[in-house]
């Protein structure tokens, strides 16, 4: 059976490469091509285009890579017209999959199309949805909710377990026992401009208190980046998940980080600037479908962790909360207890071998 795999990042890279890995496990003579990165070349993958060539993030960044961007769908398009894969598997990276999900059903009709880590509908643009479920034979999702949204307009979409979950239990099973300590954890983000806009705030709030302060770095940033930040008490690790394993809170940027912090048992509070944030509260119910910004609280669909972000982002604020995490001990211990509720709602199951069950059902 042939595969085509697109995705546009550096995370579709890992979760693409862990599906095709199960893939190959169900399917031993399973080929695999199209656009990834070195993660799926090393499964196997017959790479058409390299991811790094593909991720633009923010308008300006786009406009300046307009020629860039009509060169990879001319190169996706050639590419699935050479292929004539039997499945198409598209990974999140929407604005570009779902033209590429058009182009297949327009021009290779008996090809089979699956979503793996769709588009969060369920946040924002959720018109997609519709276009996702016309275009798509299987729509595979990663948060439990994921279905009971799709049903609410008439769709399917199958939960078939959390990555990161299924990911961190097994990181958990081969440590052992690592005990708190008192630091603070600063996880600013993983892009420039985003650790610029959040570190200063992070630091400025926990310099209050007389604890290590461990910044954990962004993978692909030289330790020389964030040497304007340094102070006697602040250090840099990369090993993120023992440092949220043994700090005692932690002040996370928005992202997926919030949901691996809450895994790994950390007492947060999440943060994010948001530009224009004081118009946010007039235009977030036309832009926004949720009350909450973070996969925690999302998950959760309460506040279980802190939000300082957007009209919220400010030191005072980050300040106030990182106080109650580290002297209210009724407050951190009902926290942990809605990450195990969390944890059980997600599951650690593997996403990629049921995703991968459910691919080679519509295929065969």
């Amino acid at each position: 059976m042939k595969y085509f795999l697109i995705v546009g990042e550096a995370s579709g890279d890992a979760h693409a490469a862990t599906l095709m890995a199960a893939l190959r496990e169900q399917d031993n003579a399973a080929q695999f091509a199209g656009l990834g990165g070195p993660l799926m070349r090393a499964q196997g993958l017959k790479g058409y285009q390299d991811y790094t060539k593909m991720a633009f993030m923010g308008v300006w960044a786009i406009l300046c890579n307009i020629r860039q961007i009509k060169q990879n769908f001319r190169i996706a398009e050639q590419a699935l017209l050479k292929e004539r894969p039997d499945m198409l598997i598209l990974v999140d990276y929407p604005s570009f999959n779902l033209k590429m999900a058009e182009f297949a059903r327009k021009h290779l009709p008996d090809t089979k199309i699956a979503y793996y880590i769709p588009p969060k509908v369920w946040a924002w643009k959720t018109k997609r949805i519709h276009k996702i479920a016309k275009l798509c034979d299987e729509v595979l999702g990663i948060f439990p909710f994921e279905p009971d949204f799709y049903a609410k307009f008439g769709y399917k979409c199958r939960y078939i377990g959390n990555p990161t979950a299924e990911a961190v239990a097994k990181w958990q099973a081969s440590q052992p026992v690592i005990k708190r300590k008192d630091i603070i954890a600063l996880l600013p983000g993983s892009r420039k401009n985003e650790i610029r806009n959040c570190l200063t705030k992070m630091l400025k709030a926990a310099q209050d208190y007389n604890y290590p302060i461990v910044i954990a770095a962004a993978p692909g940033l030289e330790e020389s980046f964030y040497q304007p930040y340094m102070a006697d008490n602040v250090s840099v690790t990369r090993d993120t998940w023992s440092l949220l394993s043994r700090a005692k809170v932690a002040l996370v940027t928005s992202g997926t980080a919030t949901l691996e912090a809450a895994l790994l048992g950390c007492p947060q509070t999440a943060i994010y600037r948001i530009i224009l944030s004081r118009w946010l509260g007039w235009l977030r119910p036309f832009i926004f479908k949720l009350k909450q910004f973070t996969l925690v609280n999302i998950i959760a669909g309460k506040e279980v962790i802190y939000e300082a972000i957007g009209p919220k982002f400010s030191v005072s604020n980050i300040r106030r909360e990182l106080h109650k995490l580290l002297t209210d001990s009724s407050y951190t211990k009902n926290m942990l207890a809605e990450y195990k509720h969390i944890q059980s709602l997600l599951g650690t199951h593997s996403a990629a071998e049921t995703a991968a069950k459910h691919i080679r059902m519509l295929v065969q």
